[in-house]
């Protein structure tokens, strides 16, 4: 027996609150996030859709829509019109698609299997997308403020490891990251609950370096992981949910990778060779200006970033910038700091 009338109209305006709902959470990533990565993920879940939708002719759509006889038309609800921000519009329009697709795919059983999977699978890739736009959104206001990020250890502060952290908070330094390979865990933990109280005292975040159980038990603000240590799932399922993950990255597939993984932020390098950490290959500002290009996501440029270049990473697209000698050593921390964030406020991106 053919689909009736009926079906045809369903899959009618459903189809079309999909692809007007997907539109307007394309348009936040475009022009609210200015997100090139997101927004192509996005235009390319539309093209998607309608190449699926390629299974319902036109013809049939169009006899079975009768806006002037539709009932929901004249029902309505305060909540449909309560917008403050332009998130919450990308937030509502991301479930209007959601609840579209699931409406096409249950439906479009009744017509073509086919259709039905494509648009599954389609629903499942929306939802992604939705975290990774809406979780950008958030993470950037957390952040706003926070462009310049310090990495230290105990043996990278000659003029004294609390002295040296007082000193960049006071200039402005909004991230303090402990980078400890070596000290034992029980030291280690210690260590980080004492500068947990320093950062609280200048409203600076804490970030622990690839120990989320010590994150965790120190109260920091979160953790920072690389390419080979635990993935942002794992450190999140140790973190809870309201802690930051930062992930290393060295190319610009790890970036978008990060992004839709969850990360808050990313650590985007190593931009010069760096007296921290030695690499085989530097992926340079040419990785910077790629970064620059795509991501909205927090990112921070790293790697033997100083004063004497930090204009050139400015240059390349680096809104933020994480250093450790070029604070750490030098006799003056707070007036290296100072200098750091100078630049950055010149040019505008602080």
């Amino acid at each position: 027996m053919p689909p009736s009338l009926e079906i045809w109209r369903i899959l009618d305006a459903a189809a079309n609150r999909a692809g007007e709902g997907l539109r307007v959470v394309e348009e936040f990533a475009r022009f609210a996030l200015n997100d090139a990565h997101l927004s192509r993920l996005l235009k390319e879940c539309r093209h998607d859709l309608t190449a699926a939708l390629a299974s319902i002719p036109d013809s049939n759509r169009l006899a079975a829509r009768d806006t002037l006889g539709d009932v929901g038309t004249a029902i309505g609800t305060p909540s449909e019109y309560a917008r403050l921000t332009p998130a919450d519009v990308a937030r509502a329009s991301f479930k209007r698609v959601q609840e579209a697709l699931r409406t096409l795919e249950e439906y479009g059983k009744l017509i073509d299997s086919a259709l039905a999977q494509r648009v599954e699978q389609l629903r499942y890739r929306l939802y992604t997308a939705e975290k990774a736009v809406l979780h950008t959104a958030i993470v950037r206001e957390r952040l706003h403020d926070r462009v310049l990020y310090l990495l230290v250890t105990s043996q990278s502060c000659p003029g004294g490891f609390e002295q040296t952290i007082r000193g960049a908070l006071a200039a402005g330094v909004g991230i303090i990251q402990i980078r400890e390979k070596q000290m034992p865990d029980r030291e280690l933990l210690e260590h980080a609950r004492r500068i947990r109280g320093i950062t609280q005292e200048y409203g600076a975040l804490l970030i622990i370096n690839d120990r989320p159980d010590l994150a965790v038990l120190a109260d920091a603000d979160g953790v920072h992981v690389g390419q080979d240590e635990l993935n942002v799932r794992d450190a999140r399922r140790i973190l809870g949910p309201d802690r930051l993950v930062g992930v290393s990255t060295h190319s610009l597939e790890q970036a978008r990778q990060a992004v839709l993984d969850g990360a808050d932020y990313l650590g985007v390098g190593p931009t010069f060779p760096s007296t921290t950490k030695s690499f085989n290959e530097f992926a340079g500002l040419e990785f910077v200006k790629q970064v620059a290009a795509e991501i909205s996501l927090p990112w921070f440029a790293i790697g033997g970033i100083t004063s004497e270049n930090i204009a050139t990473v400015i240059k390349a697209g680096a809104k933020r910038v994480a250093v450790s000698n070029a604070i750490c050593a030098s006799a003056a921390p707070g007036q290296a700091a100072t200098s750091l964030l100078q630049s950055l406020r010149t040019t505008g991106v602080a």
